[in-house]
């Protein structure tokens, strides 16, 4: 008697066989397609084929995040521009003093026959590189002598001083930053208009020096430019005092500063065009004239005492 089953519902072959058969031909064609490369065409077909598919179910995606951005940035657009007008609006007062004072204190000195201070111009220059010197802290800008610049001119940045130029070539000059240590800048402290010199330390701070141990001097004081060393236009920020030590065995007090521009974090500064000193009354020069005289006479008569004994 024939227990087989129908025709219909006659089975295929095992399932393990099945398997071991798949998995046997995917190894195959892994192997010829590493080998030979032989489905590349078939797989540029493919991704051809499945490209516009995949961009048309990846477009709610795309739209939810465009739409998103959009928002965000007309937001961000709009604090913006509310932000600067509140401060365009708080400044108004300030601005209008400011305006008002420089209009009054240019009449009082018409009145008093006071000349006018100074105007500074500037010119925007593009930092290259630093020197090469480590030992050093100087940088080279991308105007020379055919941008007219000369050895000597201030260089400041949106917050302050920065240097002054040193060295000038025909398109590039090297600009000494105030924190190098054979920098001086004449200053003056806001708060009580007392007048020093700050030094550059070399390592990215300024020591305010030549000030009595017992002076006038606090932590947070600003200092600006004096303007009396005829170079640096007066009021211009340099730094602000960070640290005092004061030892009653020193007649001057140690004071670390903390510079005001970003001297060590910037890629364009600015030029202030050269400063035009007055040249001193003829009075003055006569007098600095008879002085250098005597001095000369001075160390003649010792030098000859000095030979006769």
């Amino acid at each position: 008697m024939d227990h087989q089953p129908p025709p219909f519902f006659k089975r295929g072959p095992a399932p393990l066989a099945l398997l071991s058969f798949y998995l046997a031909l995917s190894i195959a064609l892994a192997v010829v397609d590493a080998r030979f490369r032989t489905l590349e065409i078939l797989r540029q077909g493919i991704g051809a084929v499945t490209q516009p598919l995949q961009q048309i179910a990846q477009a709610p995606a795309r739209f939810l995040a465009d739409a998103g951005e959009r928002i965000s940035t007309a937001t961000s657009a709009q604090d913006d521009n509310d932000r600067l007008r509140r401060e365009r609006l708080e400044m108004a007062p300030q601005l209008m003093r400011t305006q008002q004072m420089e209009a009054e204190n240019a009449r009082l000195r018409r009145l008093l026959g006071v000349s006018e201070r100074q105007a500074g111009n500037a010119h925007v220059a593009e930092v290259i590189r630093t020197a090469r010197d480590p030992f050093s802290r100087r940088i080279v800008i991308d105007k020379g002598l055919q941008d007219n610049v000369v050895a000597g001119q201030p260089v400041i940045d949106d917050a302050g001083i920065v240097g002054q130029v040193t060295r000038v070539f025909p398109f590039v000059s090297e600009v000494t930053l105030i924190t190098d240590k054979d920098q001086a800048v004449p200053v003056q402290i806001v708060r009580n208009g007392l007048r020093s010199v700050v030094f550059g330390l070399g390592d990215g701070r300024l020591e305010l020096r030549f000030i009595p141990a017992n002076a006038d001097v606090q932590e947070g004081d600003q200092l600006v430019t004096s303007g009396i060393d005829g170079i640096f236009l007066p009021g211009f920020p340099v730094a602000t005092i960070t640290r005092i030590e004061r030892d009653s065995a020193y007649s001057f007090a140690r004071i670390h500063c903390a510079p005001t521009a970003g001297v060590e974090n910037f890629s364009e500064v600015m030029l202030l065009d050269e400063r035009k000193t007055k040249p001193l009354p003829d009075e003055l020069s006569e007098r600095s004239d008879d002085d250098s005289r005597s001095t000369d006479r001075g160390s003649r008569l010792k030098k000859r005492r000095a030979g006769r004994d």
